[in-house]
């Protein structure tokens, strides 16, 4: 079972016209509990965010199955609240209960037709109450089979983002990390301290 978290990341984006713009964008994280999302969505988002960025906020989420999708074109998430009827076996009532997935899609129509596709397999009946598209950028499921040496990956690509020969701070998480690339090799040096992460020589 997948306990989805909601987290927000500001951070300043280069738009179109070549202006930056502080932004807040929510992802969709799968993790254990609020601190294993903040230290899963920083590790996620660090590649890709050249400077600082902080993690805003983080909400559990209650999406009780998620339906992603791998074409192209289907580039937005879409919230979808299902009602499944069931009948009362003693007094024959109609009994409904909710309940709401995430649909990835290109639009509203594809959302429903890819929803009505994964639900294929349900026994129950169930109507779509509502159909609406979030402003999440991403999802991130956890992937138990990453190796260290695509972590390694991850964190080279990073550091490689900087200038060389140049000193940069960035802050990850709260904490303040020069990047050194003033040497042969480069350096990550959390919080001022001279005790490299990247080993020195």
């Amino acid at each position: 079972m997948h306990t989805w978290f909601e987290c927000k990341i500001r951070y300043e984006k280069t738009m179109e016209n070549g202006m930056n713009k502080k932004v807040t964008e929510p992802y969709l994280v799968d993790a254990l509990s609020f601190t294993e999302a903040e230290a899963r969505i920083i590790e996620e988002m660090a590649p890709f965010i050249s400077g600082e960025f902080t993690v805003s906020d983080i909400k559990r989420t209650n999406y009780s199955e998620l339906f992603p999708c791998e074409e192209e074109a289907a580039d937005r998430w879409f919230k979808c609240k299902l009602v499944f009827i069931t009948l009362d076996e003693k007094s024959g009532a109609e009994k409904k209960t909710s309940t709401q997935v995430l649909v990835q899609a290109a639009d509203l129509r594809d959302a429903v037709k890819k929803l009505d596709e994964g639900m294929k397999g349900t026994m129950a009946d169930y109507q779509i109450a509502s159909v609406t598209e979030t402003a999440i950028m991403d999802v991130y499921p956890y992937e138990p089979n990453e190796t260290e040496d695509d972590s390694n990956t991850e964190v080279s690509r990073f550091i490689n983002r900087f200038p060389e020969g140049q000193c940069t701070e960035v802050t990850i998480g709260g904490k303040s990390v020069i990047i050194d690339k003033t040497g042969n090799k480069p350096k990550v040096i959390p919080n001022g301290s001279i005790e490299s992460e990247a080993k020195n020589e």
